[in-house]
């Protein structure tokens, strides 16, 4: 597989998950905001009401992870072949999409389990806090945060200081890593409250967690997809451009 065929692959997996992200946000607009956080049983009567809609958004969430890990093995690759010199630039971006899609695989587990809890003859409230609590820490909050800010600031650099995007993408990426950053701190920010802007479950960290990503993975689809030069010859290693130079066999 040559160079162009693995940047449109890439670029179409970016398109996938920006679809599929886009696929599951109207699904979580269908819970009923009145039943509060901290209700067990309201939650558990609420999850067994659309727990269709849940098993729904879990398995379209697995579509976007499958989409996330190409495009991420493509990016990397793209890097590498752009300049060895920043191969390991190349594994830090495969290697952040890794731990990012790990961990909200835990935080879709939880928020299933919601779900199939709630389909027990008895269900049991504290069962849908201490779940609901765990996949608003993990999928909507502090460590989502981390993890995205990582790989926004790794691809974002990355990419465009080896030409395989131009080089004000850096500065969306980095934007996105600096309102991750800000976000991090809002487990501290007080019991759940969606009504709220700074809290693990407030609307503020929602955007955060969302838009910044988005976006970059939309530029960086339309951007990958409407060029289809090779990137292989675009660069060398430092070591190749030097005079002087290690000769490469």
């Amino acid at each position: 597989m040559d160079d162009k065929a693995v940047r449109r692959i890439t670029g179409w997996a970016a398109v996938g998950m920006v679809v599929f992200w886009a696929a599951q946000f109207p699904l979580y607009l269908a819970q009923d905001p009145a039943v509060g956080i901290y209700d067990g049983a309201g939650g558990a009567a609420e999850a067994y009401r659309i727990r269709t809609i849940i098993f729904t958004r879990v398995l379209i969430d697995l579509c976007l992870y499958v989409a996330a890990m190409v495009f991420a093995a493509g990016l990397g690759h793209l890097i590498r072949r752009a300049d060895l010199g920043y191969g390991w630039a190349g594994s830090l971006v495969v290697a952040a999409m890794a731990v990012w899609v790990g961990v909200t695989l835990v935080a879709n587990g939880l928020e299933g389990g919601l779900a199939l809890d709630a389909m027990a003859p008895d269900p049991d409230p504290s069962v849908n806090r201490a779940l609901t609590m765990g996949y608003m820490l993990i999928y909507n909050s502090s460590i989502a945060f981390a993890i995205t800010g990582l790989f926004l600031g790794a691809a974002g650099w990355a990419a465009a200081a080896t030409g395989v995007l131009p080089s004000w993408t850096r500065w969306v990426a980095y934007a996105g890593v600096l309102l991750c950053a800000a976000a991090v701190p809002s487990m501290y920010g007080g019991p759940l409250d969606p009504s709220g802007f700074y809290n693990a479950a407030g609307w503020g960290p929602v955007i955060i967690a969302n838009l910044p990503p988005a976006v970059w993975f939309v530029l960086a689809a339309a951007l990958l997809l409407r060029s289809s030069a090779p990137v292989a010859a675009s660069r060398r290693s430092r070591s190749e451009r030097e005079p002087g130079g290690p000769e490469r066999q």
